[in-house]
């Protein structure tokens, strides 16, 4: 005949009985009570953020706010390849999933503080033999002469730690705070690792317009020595003509080998960002660079809200803040309830029957008189590490700022430098132009033309830097804004 172990909420109360039912309930009317909190009032640190950007002018204000999804900033440059690119590296960065595998940690440490607020409830059944020993009385050997005696045993046990001064609760919030600072921290990383990939990207790409400049430069180079090498051989010129013209030309083919070991570097970084091998990875050239976007620029006290880092940095004080609740609530006893009911017999027919139950409930209360301080240096250590998690938002905030700040100076500063850099460029294609055609007449030697063709070229690879720093410099005031817009991405920026 088979017997049910499981018992039902009406089985346990008919285990309990009259008295035990009572003192249940009473037990339960405790832990209904509003558990009291020890941790200080919580106000996030307060920062002076109504001041504009010092070098804010002509920008548009945006909108940002951490909670929303981030917007895909690198469509701003408008390269369906960079696109891809970062599409990849959100599913297959390996630095980010360390994050997003730290983030589901935090998650399930919450559901398991959250677990603890809760009672547990047991089930144990079992069968124990044991023996007496042939000299025991012959009320204790029921089973055999031998002295062995078997017990049937089913329990259902309920235990509950019931929060009356909100450690467990405290705890949880804790808990809560540290996985949104996680959750941010991932955001932070792959920010990060989304800037270093575009970042890449588009000096990859100016390095193709550097090496299609220079493989052009050299065809012109190599037409000049055949040049000179005839006027030579005719006597027109001399053989250090022929000497300037070689090395003119070995020096550019030189600066186009390291072109090409530039472009492997960056190359490489771009498979390592997207969790590949350097030997699975290429990317063919292209004759565009990506154009200087328009990035919208938001207030300070908006950078607050945009920026993961920040909104780590602040969650963490959050935490710290539970963490000294918890540290307090030492000092005051913990109340538990615990119950327990089922039935236990000798023989296994007659073993879940009335005659045979169980039960044991009350409350417990349990208290630390004397530990040496322990309790004391505790609630002072959490007190300096919420020191501590201010100073490292508001340091966090401060470094926001300067980089921003940093940003937009650099982009002005490299935006000026642009229009005169265009101007001297325009000045030594002409100077270039009327050399050469000097040149042909016989009007100078070839050490003039050398000079203003090694100009020329300096000025032109002058603006391909310069771009360059423009590009990156706009990819990391985009990360130091937070990388993400909510509505139109606009900015009276030329």
């Amino acid at each position: 005949m088979s017997q049910r172990l499981l018992l039902s909420d009406s089985s346990l109360m008919r285990l309990l009985g009259a008295r035990g039912s009572r003192l249940l309930a009473a037990s339960l009317c405790v832990a209904m009570l509003s558990a009291c909190t020890l941790s200080p009032d919580y106000h996030r640190p307060a920062m002076h953020t109504d001041v504009p950007f010092k070098h804010a002018e002509g920008w548009t204000q945006a909108t940002p706010s951490d909670t929303l999804a981030r917007g895909a900033w690198w469509e701003l440059y408008g390269d369906a390849q960079l696109n891809a690119l970062v599409a990849e590296l959100n599913a297959n960065n390996q630095t980010v999933r360390q994050y997003e595998a730290q983030y589901r940690q935090a998650q399930a440490l919450v559901r398991s503080s959250r677990a603890s607020l809760f009672p547990s409830l047991d089930l144990s059944a079992g069968k124990t033999r044991s023996s007496q020993g042939t000299g025991s009385s012959s009320s204790s050997l029921s089973n055999n002469s031998s002295g062995i005696r078997d017990t049937y045993s089913a329990q259902l046990g309920v235990s509950w730690e019931i929060d009356l001064w909100g450690k467990l609760r405290e705890g949880l919030n804790a808990n809560e705070a540290s996985a949104e600072a996680s959750f941010a921290e991932m955001a932070s990383i792959r920010l990060s690792q989304q800037s270093e990939l575009v970042q890449n990207y588009l000096q990859l790409r100016v390095i193709d317009q550097q090496k299609r400049l220079l493989e052009a430069t050299l065809a012109a180079y190599q037409r000049s020595l055949k040049m000179t090498q005839n006027q030579y051989q005719a006597g027109v010129s001399g053989k250090d003509a022929v000497a300037q013209a070689q090395t003119q030309l070995k020096t550019t083919e030189a600066d186009l080998v390291d072109l090409v070991w530039q472009r492997a570097q960056y190359e490489n970084a771009i498979a390592v960002l997207l969790g590949k091998v350097p030997a699975e990875f290429s990317l063919a050239a292209t004759d565009t660079i990506p154009a200087l976007p328009q990035i919208p620029l938001s207030l300070p006290s908006q950078l607050l809200e945009r920026r993961p880092d920040i909104a780590a940095a602040e969650r963490n004080v959050m935490a710290a803040n539970a963490n000294i609740g918890v540290a307090r609530a030492a000092y005051f006893p913990d109340l538990s309830l615990s119950m327990n009911g089922g039935y236990s017999s000798s023989t296994f027919s007659n073993w879940i029957s009335l005659p045979n139950r169980f039960w044991s409930v009350g409350p417990s209360l349990a208290m630390t008189l004397f530990d040496a301080g322990k309790r004391s240096a505790e609630v002072d250590r959490t007190e300096a590490v919420y020191d501590q998690t201010v100073a490292q938002y508001r340091q966090t905030v401060l470094d926001g700022f300067r980089e921003v700040e940093n940003y937009l100076v650099q982009l002005k500063v490299y935006g000026d430098e642009a229009v005169v850099r265009q101007e001297a460029l325009e000045s030594a294609r002409e100077s270039l132009r009327l050399t050469e055609n000097q040149y042909k007449a016989g009007l100078i030697g070839y050490l003039d033309v050398v000079n203003v063709q090694t100009t020329a070229l300096s000025n032109e690879r002058s603006v391909l830097n310069l771009l360059q720093g423009r590009l990156v410099a706009s990819v990391q005031l985009i990360a130091a804004l937070g990388g993400g817009w909510d509505g139109q991405m606009t900015a009276a920026q030329e």
